[in-house]
């Protein structure tokens, strides 16, 4: 079956657009599209719908092709023979434009140049290219690219059903699966060299971030790949996100000679989207972090000349900055920095935690600065020098300040002042009319009309014994006897 097999695919080859053409039209393919494209078509055919009528009808196609080119010559009919059986490499790549993978089959021994140039509409040349801008993704920092196995390439519609199925097929070289199986794991089962699949709007303007079509679904051989849900959301009326990110398809794939069939089943509702499928390893945020040691340190004498501009006098300002201050805590985790970083495109001066950023964004990347609140990726961080000195130097103090000469000094937080404490003094009442105090006197003396005090230290069963007191002195004496006042000033009462 197999020798069967590689003969329908040399004899598939070797068909003109004609022979093409008759070959999808006899099993109710499409006949549209460039050689290219039919070729493709027909060897997606022989992979895998390939029964013995369709072995058949290529047969005949093939015999009766030669039988006319002989015909035509006056030569006799001579059988042709076939070409041996050959190990077959299958790469696929989508075409834009085309609903289907454009398959690319390389062996040792095939010069496919010559067989293009022989046979593609009866020229003896390669039609010219027409370049075409190329959808481009955004490069990923924990993803390290190694192979690009499909290049970005259109999704397109093969009919008005709103859910679109589009497959394509490839096969990993040795040198592909010996990086695969000699990688580490980062956890038991996912291994760092992976094969993602990535999808992302079809845009040529700029470079392009994961994004998901609606109703995803992506079908390895014969098995479904789990794919990100969404995130729950807590505000009513705020759709749930999904983290759009590189899909591993390594675990379902065949680690061998034989080829994968991807489908990628999505939803057509107007956008347009594009599938890439890249051979990567994958990094870890340690990893990314002793990079940017290795190339991301900036030198401290360029830091200083940093701060000098910055405290600049602007000649269209009035204003003369002496100084700025700068904390030596982290806003993301308000800890004190141990790896102080900040982006390149950040027009301040403070900066962040370089190890809980970069985990941060390993598990849900933004590269947002945590600061300004601006885009900061990770090829635009730098660590700055000058703030790293100063942390080795500056042990008991959690702000600093530059001066304009791109010196700086220690802020320290000054100590509370000891003080004994003092009763709040309660004001029940005063007879001046201005609201003024005035100056206590306990003999009542310049003629001002004293207030009277209540001591709130006294429980109203006191109070009440006082007054029993007093009324019966007044009816003992004739005459009537002033109150017991307490002891404290007049017009002051003390809350403790």
């Amino acid at each position: 079956m197999a020798a069967e097999l590689v003969e329908a695919k040399n004899m598939v080859m070797s068909f003109r657009v004609s022979d093409l053409q008759m070959l999808l039209g006899y099993v109710g393919r499409s006949k549209s599209g460039l050689k290219h494209e039919l070729v493709t078509r027909a060897l997606q055919l022989v992979q895998f719908d390939c029964s013995p009528e369709v072995f058949k009808k290529i047969k005949e196609l093939y015999e009766t092709r030669y039988a006319k080119k002989s015909s035509e010559s006056g030569q006799p009919q001579q059988q042709q023979p076939h070409r041996p059986p050959e190990t077959l490499s299958i790469h696929s790549s989508y075409d834009r434009g085309s609903t289907v993978a454009r398959t690319s089959i390389s062996t040792t021994n095939i010069d496919y140049p010559a067989i293009y140039g022989k046979y593609l509409n009866g020229l003896g040349r390669l039609p010219p290219k027409v370049v075409k801008p190329e959808v481009r993704l955004v490069k990923l920092p924990f993803y390290n690219i190694l192979d690009e196995l499909l290049k970005p390439t259109e999704l397109v519609p093969q009919n008005n059903e709103k859910l679109q199925e589009s497959p394509c097929i490839f096969a990993l070289t040795s040198r592909q699966v010996d990086l695969i199986r000699n990688s580490r794991e980062l956890q038991p089962g996912v291994k760092s060299v992976q094969v993602v699949l990535r999808i992302c709007y079809t845009d040529t303007s700029s470079p392009q971030e994961d994004q998901y079509p609606p109703n995803i679904a992506v079908k390895v051989n014969h098995s479904y790949c789990s794919v990100p849900g969404y995130y729950p959301s807590n505000k009513p009326g705020v759709e749930p996100k999904r983290p759009c990110r590189p899909i591993n398809l390594t675990h379902l794939l065949y680690l061998s000679g034989a080829t994968n069939r991807i489908t990628v089943t999505w939803g057509n509702y107007g956008k347009s989207y594009s599938v890439g499928l890249y051979l990567v390893r994958q990094l870890t945020s340690a990893e990314l972090l002793q990079k940017l040691k290795t190339i991301g340190v900036k030198h401290p004498e360029l830091c200083k000349t940093l701060v000098k501009e910055k405290l600049r006098l602007d000649p269209d300002s009035e204003i003369a900055t002496t100084g700025v201050r700068v904390s030596l805590i982290c806003p993301l985790v308000k800890m004190r920095l141990s790896v102080p970083c900040r982006a390149e495109t950040c027009a301040h001066l403070q900066c962040f935690d370089a190890v809980f950023y970069l985990q941060m964004n390993e598990k849900k990347p933004t590269w947002m600065c945590p600061v300004c609140d601006k885009p900061a990726p990770y090829d635009q961080l730098i660590i700055d020098g000058l703030l790293s000195k100063i942390l080795t130097e500056c042990e008991d103090a959690d702000e600093i300040e530059y001066m304009a000469d791109g010196s700086w000094c220690p802020i320290r937080a000054e100590k509370e002042r000891s003080c004994s404490p003092q009763c709040p003094i309660l004001v029940l009442g005063s007879s001046d009319v201005n609201g003024l105090l005035p100056t206590p006197n306990s003999n009542g003396e310049n003629g001002k009309v004293t207030a009277d005090v209540v001591d709130l230290t006294l429980d109203s069963s006191s109070s009440e014994e006082e007054e029993e007191e007093d009324e019966e002195e007044d009816d003992d004496d004739d005459g009537p006897q002033p109150k017991r006042r307490c002891s404290y000033e007049k017009d002051l009462v003390s809350a403790c």
